[in-house]
């Protein structure tokens, strides 16, 4: 054997003694991962839990229980009631048109869709699930309030009076109602007519801090400070008070009164 052939040979034997027995080497088998358990909707003590937590939490309790069962109606309808007192009028209103699809006759679903459609200023869409639930249940004052809500809306004036008129038929002085009223009134600039309707709302047991709030809106439209401030610093932490006083000076003072009603924080419909 030549040199120059002992020397490859050499560097052939060294190369193969470096190179890792690759086939040798024995793979490890991978181990599937375990599926996470199925989850399962909460217990009746849990969700009577969460009636009485605030809005927010309320949305995220009750989306995912809707999003465990789809075809739970219960579920459906309180993440869009928990949906629309968020301001997210869109989901609330999508969500509650799902649970109609399972449910077509769901009472509940159909108040709730019309109430987010009329939240998002689109009362159009909601008007004949709202006219389904008050065929459906004539005698319950609800449907009827959120119509002549709806009605106004879309300037129907005489159907959203005389759904009113019905309204308080069934529910004589009902706070919600009245209220309702009164917000449209304002909303055609009429806070002389408001003022009256919501001082005999105001003055209800059942009224709420809204119904109150309202009336101190309408009052201070009308240059009843005094009485709007007395209500305000009644209800409200000092600095909130202050502010919406503010506010009410400023739009008075700009001779605006329209435009206020119409950006106030208003009951949208009970």
């Amino acid at each position: 054997m030549s040199r120059t052939t002992a020397c490859i040979a050499t560097v052939v034997l060294f190369t193969a003694l470096a190179a890792p027995a690759l086939a040798q080497v024995t793979p490890v088998p991978q181990q599937a991962a375990e599926p996470a358990p199925p989850r399962t909707p909460a217990t009746a003590e849990v969700r009577a839990a969460y009636e009485r937590a605030d809005a927010l939490s309320r949305s995220v309790f009750w989306t995912q229980e809707a999003e465990i069962t789809p075809l739970d109606p219960v579920a459906g309808v309180k993440a869009s009631q928990a949906l629309r007192e968020l301001g997210r009028h869109d989901q609330a209103a999508d969500i509650a048109q799902r649970v109609l699809l399972v449910q077509p006759g769901n009472y509940d679903a159909m108040l709730e869709l019309g109430r987010a459609h009329i939240a998002r200023g689109q009362a159009f869409y909601g008007i004949l699930a709202l006219e389904r639930a008050r065929d459906m249940k004539p005698d319950d004052w609800h449907p009827w309030s959120l119509l002549g809500t709806a009605y106004e809306q879309v300037r129907r004036t005489d159907d959203a009076r005389a759904s009113w008129a019905q309204a308080l038929a069934l529910s004589p002085e009902n706070p919600d109602v009245l209220t309702n009223m009164a917000v449209s009134a304002m909303t055609r600039g009429d806070n002389a007519s408001a003022e009256p309707l919501l001082r005999r709302a105001a003055a209800q047991p059942g009224a709420s801090l809204k119904v109150r709030l309202n009336l101190a809106l309408a009052l201070g439209l009308n240059g009843k400070m005094g009485e709007a401030e007395q209500i305000l610093r009644r209800d409200l932490p000092p600095d909130q008070a202050d502010s919406n006083l503010a506010w009410l000076n400023a739009r008075n003072a700009a001779g605006s009164q329209q435009a206020a009603a119409r950006t106030w924080t208003s009951l949208q419909g009970s």
